[in-house]
């Protein structure tokens, strides 16, 4: 018996891997992050599987039907949205099942930023520009941030932030980030991504806090901020320049005699 614990993606029931849908095909037990991933997901499971949705659960309830599908020799499919790795809360599930000796494996799943990204239709490291992703998020009641990760210690790198599960931080994200990028800083505020009422909204640092008010965005929020963001600014990366050679492939010379 092990538990599956299995990215769902971002909210569209097309992105979720291979692995992950046959796993849900196929485990008498299924339960899902139902708050944050759609039935759509998991309407392959069985037809005599047990099917239930942990949103209104604490982690007590849910281990004690983790526990009893062991006892009785059952797969059980716990299903995450995005990927679980990524602010997904399977660390203390992990603690106690390695605790109880059941055997667990996790399923990546899309992350929501990747999806947020294919949606904008660019790439969001560019050459000179900003090479480095850093995922975050601000405190809030349920979770503090390390000192050493404020957002004004990681903005000082300049680079591109995605900001998660802070939303209602609006207005402490551009006090910290203004300083340091600019209150012209192109940002992207990414809602419900993969879902079909999902939106993208393209403003800047100073316009954040009053976007996010038009819009009565209160949840479900990626909030991107960087330069690479404006769909104008493009460096051509040597990859598949011409003139740059690698491993794979050895710059073409020119033949003698010619220019």
């Amino acid at each position: 018996m092990t538990v599956y614990f299995i990215g769902a993606g971002p909210g569209d029931p097309d992105l979720i891997t291979v692995k992950g849908q046959k796993l849900i095909s196929q485990c008498p037990v299924c339960i899902y992050a139902g708050s944050l991933v759609p039935e759509d997901v998991i309407t392959s499971a069985p037809e005599d599987a047990l099917v239930m949705d942990s949103a209104s659960m604490n982690l007590e309830e849910i281990m004690e039907i983790i526990t009893k599908a062991h006892n009785e020799g059952k797969d059980i499919a716990r299903v995450h949205s995005g990927d679980p790795s990524i602010y997904g809360a399977i660390a203390e599930q992990i603690e106690r099942l390695k605790n109880l000796d059941i055997p667990f494996e996790i399923i990546p799943g899309v992350p929501a930023f990747a999806a947020a990204a294919a949606a904008l239709g660019q790439e969001l490291t560019i050459p000179k520009i900003s090479q480095t992703l850093i995922l975050t998020r601000t405190s809030m009641k349920s979770t503090d941030m390390p000192e050493d990760e404020d957002l004004a210690i990681l903005g000082a790198s300049k680079a591109t932030l995605i900001i998660h599960l802070s939303v209602r931080n609006s207005l402490a994200i551009q006090r910290k980030l203004i300083p340091l990028y600019g209150g012209d800083c192109p940002v992207v505020i990414a809602y419900r991504i993969g879902w079909a009422d999902q939106q993208i909204i393209r403003t800047d640092l100073q316009s954040l806090r009053d976007e996010i008010r038009a819009y009565k965005l209160t949840r479900t929020v990626l909030i991107f901020v960087g330069k690479s963001l404006n769909p104008k600014t493009i460096e051509e990366s040597a990859l598949y320049d011409k003139n740059h050679s690698h491993i794979l492939r050895f710059k073409k010379r020119t033949p003698q005699g010619q220019s």
